[in-house]
């Protein structure tokens, strides 16, 4: 079940997955300011499917607008980082639980192979970027937790704002390889059916991984 639908259908879906892509990726800066006139030349599209795009950003807590201000891309703050992760915590921690009760052993073994194919990426210890959908381990494990209504939360709610921290200010250096080690913990739980453990294990992770970007952002003055 997915019900984050990445292929584009029509030429709005087109700009709203690129600007979000180049959001989520820094391509357009956190905090900028977003100017219908300058993204319609740049995307090569209507005004009016620009102003859609943002709507949907909207949507997904990528942008906000502002009176007398409008629409700019959300800030990446260490304020923000602790109210999102909070949430991301119990959230994700939930749907640890839950797919350790609802995952098949199809899916489970397909959880294992991505780590297994991530496990190359994550030997040079220089990062560990995972891409969007289906190949990300955390994606995988909110659609295993089989509840419609934490899917659409985390997936279509909350999930590019947590790629964005995660993407700008994530896992590089040392946390490269203990991160993988806290997923392949996770695995084992859920694949023992341990739900508990699975729960304990997710929080705890999404824990670290706050605290990580947290101290870059203290680091850079984004307090």
């Amino acid at each position: 079940m997915t019900i984050l639908t990445e292929q584009p259908v029509t030429s709005s879906d087109k700009t709203f997955f690129k600007l979000r892509q180049d959001i989520v990726e820094g391509s357009i800066a956190s905090g900028a300011k977003l100017s219908e006139t300058e993204l319609s030349t740049k995307y090569a599209v209507s005004r009016a499917i620009i102003r859609e795009a943002i709507n949907r950003l909207e949507s997904c807590h990528l942008v906000e607008r502002k009176a007398n201000v409008g629409a700019r891309v959300v800030s990446l703050t260490a304020e923000g980082l602790v109210e999102l992760y909070q949430v991301r915590e119990a959230l994700e921690g939930m749907a640890a639980r839950l797919a350790a009760q609802n995952m098949t052993e199809e899916e489970i073994a397909g959880l294992n192979a991505l780590l297994s194919s991530h496990f190359q990426e994550v030997k040079g210890g220089e990062s560990y970027y995972q891409e969007a959908g289906d190949v990300d381990f955390h994606y995988r494990i909110v659609l295993g937790s089989k509840n419609k209504h934490l899917i659409s939360v985390l997936i279509n709610g909350l999930y590019h704002l947590v790629r964005m921290y995660r993407v700008q200010l994530g896992m590089a250096g040392p946390r490269v390889t203990t991160a993988f080690d806290e997923h392949r913990h996770i695995v084992r739980a859920i694949a023992n059916r341990d739900a508990e453990l699975a729960e304990m294990l997710m929080r705890r992770h999404i824990l670290y991984s706050r605290n990580n970007i947290a101290a870059k952002l203290n680091k850079a003055g984004g307090k």
